[in-house]
């Protein structure tokens, strides 16, 4: 099954549904940044790529925007660093 992601930009955040569970990814914009706060999801979602896709949604979405992106996420630090075509994103 396919994780649907979906950009809530009023909430400020991404959110996934796989199988009736849930995950988000968190953030602000200020000044051209992205500062990427938390992304979370379900237990039962764990290990299932689903924080790696909201990752990507919220990448590719700076990019379109030509944003640049602060991971103050753990989890997006550490997803940049073993995907280095992201690294230019840094702020």
């Amino acid at each position: 099954m396919t994780t649907k992601i979906e950009h809530q930009p009023a909430k400020k955040r991404f959110e996934a549904a796989l199988d009736g569970h849930h995950g988000r990814i968190e953030y602000h914009v200020d000044s051209g940044v992205m500062t990427i706060e938390h992304t979370e999801v379900d237990r039962a979602l764990e290990g299932r790529g689903v924080a790696a896709a909201l990752v990507r949604a919220a990448l590719e979405h700076a990019r379109r925007e030509g944003l640049k992106v602060e991971p103050e996420c753990g989890y997006t630090r550490s997803y940049m660093e073993r995907h280095p075509e992201t690294l230019d994103l840094r702020a």
